[in-house]
């Protein structure tokens, strides 16, 4: 793999939460990140994280420019490749489908982030109509030779002449500069009653807490994260974008993460 310097400005500093708008924010930690296989020469040895103190919310100080996230998209990592581990993953993703069956069925099928496509190619063999997208124009235009209609595009300029009856965001609100405008978009998109998908890492976990206490907690390093989100402050972004949660779970995805089913009020 070539690495790419970047050579100009990296990020876009938040002025305020990108939750609630609150310029009350307080400094968490630093943590190195030169280790992680998207880091580039020139970018920040360290993400810096912060604490709202109006809503709770763990963000980082900012997001990248776009030049600087074309960088880091360019390249697609090896788990991200169309297909890779796909055995494993058509398991895993059985499971998660599962716990949307009680309340969809059939329908459209949209998955934001959809990385290597094993969601998606398990949601077909489920009978759903699978939409894709992703910010990886690679994996767009791989995805699309097994005939999948895919999207290279951000999810506030997605488009349909249709509703869609479920949304999947596997492992990727945490990646968006802002999340709620992301989930308002969504909200718009589906049908009503319809069902959002969610897993993320959920630092209110002991797992969580124990990585902490060892130093070893990766998400602290994680350079295509912009949140750490906390299952208390996402069930309120939830509400707070017209959805209401059915059930909360334990993803197998990654490492202390939950799923979470939420359905458009």
């Amino acid at each position: 793999m070539t690495l790419h310097a970047v050579d100009f400005d990296e990020l876009v500093l938040y002025a305020a939460c990108p939750l609630c708008d609150s310029r009350d924010l307080s400094h968490l930690l630093s943590f190195a990140c030169t280790h992680h296989p998207s880091y580039r020469p020139g970018m920040s040895s360290e993400l810096h994280w912060q604490t709202c103190d109006g809503c709770g919310h763990v963000f980082r100080n900012g997001y990248y420019t776009d030049e600087a996230a074309a960088l880091i998209f360019a390249e697609v990592l090896a788990e991200m490749e169309i297909g890779h581990d796909i055995e494993r993953w058509r398991v895993m993703s059985a499971r998660m489908i599962e716990r949307v069956l009680p309340y969809r069925q059939r329908g459209t099928w949209l998955d934001i982030g959809f990385g290597n496509g094993g969601l998606l190619f398990t949601a077909a063999e489920f009978g759903f109509r699978p939409i894709g997208c992703d910010l990886r124009s690679a994996s767009v235009d791989k995805i699309r030779e097994f005939g999948i209609e895919a999207y290279c595009a951000d999810v506030n300029d997605l488009v349909f002449d249709h509703e869609v009856s479920v949304v999947s965001m596997g492992d990727v609100l945490e990646h968006i500069p802002y999340p709620k405008a992301a989930l308002q978009t969504v909200n718009r998109l589906l049908e009503v009653g319809g069902v959002l998908l969610l897993s993320m890492p959920n630092f209110e976990t002991v797992v969580w807490q124990m990585m902490d206490m060892h130093g070893v907690n990766p998400y602290w390093s994680e350079i295509e994260h912009y949140h750490n989100f906390s299952r208390t402050r996402l069930y309120e972004l939830l509400a707070e974008t017209g959805f209401e949660v059915a059930s909360y779970g334990i993803s197998e995805r990654y490492r202390t993460c939950m799923e979470v089913v939420a359905r458009k009020a």
